[in-house]
């Protein structure tokens, strides 16, 4: 569920993104691209975050985005 928001809504994300990993670049984004395992390998490797780490630090991302989202006026 959350690797197909991240993907559907990658562009969205880029400045989230960037604010929330401040190691990410904009290389890196590019690579990522929206796929889940890859931003996960991303905050491996820049974070030294053990798997299940960076998957939860994603998954709340994701999270706080949808409630932001929903809640903001259309």
């Amino acid at each position: 569920m959350n690797s197909d928001i991240l993907k559907g809504s990658w562009k969205v994300m880029g400045g989230r993104l960037k604010s929330t990993w401040g190691a990410l670049t904009d290389d890196d984004l590019m690579q990522v691209q929206g796929n889940y395992e890859r931003l996960c390998g991303k905050l491996q490797s820049k974070y030294g975050l053990n798997r299940e780490q960076a998957g939860k630090q994603i998954d709340e991302f994701v999270g706080k985005f949808e409630r932001d989202n929903r809640s903001a006026p259309h």
